[in-house]
């Protein structure tokens, strides 16, 4: 089974590439935005920060290593918290793309989707009357006929662009397959335990949200990797706290944030990703399990230390 201790980790999502300017005011979108959401989230409980960048004019997702330059150096001044750099930046991006901020700053962890995969976004597009930037809908619209491309040669070319920089990976998988993909790419020796696996509930073109469908994602992870990995979950959307809640009730840890979720209980906005952070922590707690600092999520994980990083 997975490895379990009573010290759970919270990873807090920022911003994210899912969701647009238009759906939330208090979407973190600029530099400053980023930094003030990140640290509040870190000092709230979150030991791992999970970072996407957008471009400050319109919100739109980039992955510019200039972007990130504005903020990364900043948050690492004010928190100790590890910091995790996307690899998935959005759907609409080459793999190249993708890549640009992991290999330019060396970080502790960097996601890793682990298959290519339908993503639907398109769906919002019937919840908004307005957008602010023109760009919105038609980003949610190429979602209804766009791959998520992670083909084999993708995540390969990842891996091994990181391989020399330390830099380990929360691996994504947001269907069974994805679990599978991971073990081969574990018994080919191209990724070593512990392994930190982000289960994904929720999105449109995954696994769904159903009790069973977490269960099974367990099973088979526990199946495939026995006690080298840790186990992590986050639910889409209004998911977020059940899946979360569940997940630690099994020994897992968490990750909540606005690139996951723009919602802090029924019909009500989030104000911060704080917010998100001071809820599943007040579940945690309720359960009597503890929160895991930032040296033991390190430790939990095998980390190179935030001193070994490029920024």
């Amino acid at each position: 089974m997975a490895k379990t201790s009573r010290k759970v980790i919270i990873t807090c999502a920022i911003t994210g590439g899912i969701h647009t300017p238009s759906m939330s005011p208090h979407l973190p979108v600029t530099p400053d935005e980023i930094t003030e959401h990140a640290i509040a989230a870190a000092e709230a409980g979150a030991s791992i920060l999970h970072l996407h960048a957008r471009n400050p004019d319109d919100g739109r997702p980039t992955q510019e290593p200039d972007a990130f330059a504005q903020f990364l150096p900043r948050i690492k001044q004010a928190t100790s918290a590890v910091l995790n750099l996307t690899t998935g930046g959005s759907p609409t991006m080459t793999v190249e793309e993708r890549l640009r901020p992991a290999t330019h700053f060396k970080p502790e962890v960097a996601s890793l989707n682990m298959g290519s995969m339908n993503f639907g976004l398109y769906p919002m597009l019937n919840r908004y009357s307005e957008f602010k930037h023109d760009w919105e809908p038609a980003y949610l619209e190429k979602t209804r006929d766009t791959v998520f491309k992670n083909t084999f040669k993708d995540i390969e070319h990842i891996l091994k662009s990181c391989a020399g920089n330390g830099t380990r990976f929360e691996f994504e998988c947001y269907d069974t397959s994805h679990l599978y993909n991971l073990a081969h790419f574990r018994d080919r020796g191209l990724v070593e335990g512990p392994l930190f696996i982000q289960t994904v509930f929720g999105i449109l073109g995954g696994i769904g949200v159903h009790p069973e469908d977490v269960a099974h994602m367990k099973r088979t992870a526990d199946r495939l990797f026995g006690e080298d990995y840790v186990w992590s979950v986050l639910g889409a959307g209004r998911h977020q706290l059940p899946i979360t809640t569940m997940a630690a009730s099994m020994g897992g840890n968490v990750r909540v944030g606005l690139e996951d979720s723009l919602w802090d209980g029924p019909g009500n906005l989030a104000k911060s990703n704080a917010d998100q952070v001071r809820r599943v922590r007040q579940v945690l707690e309720g359960l009597g399990l503890e929160i895991a600092s930032d040296d033991e999520a390190r430790e939990m994980l095998a980390l190179k230390g935030g001193d070994q990083v490029n920024f």
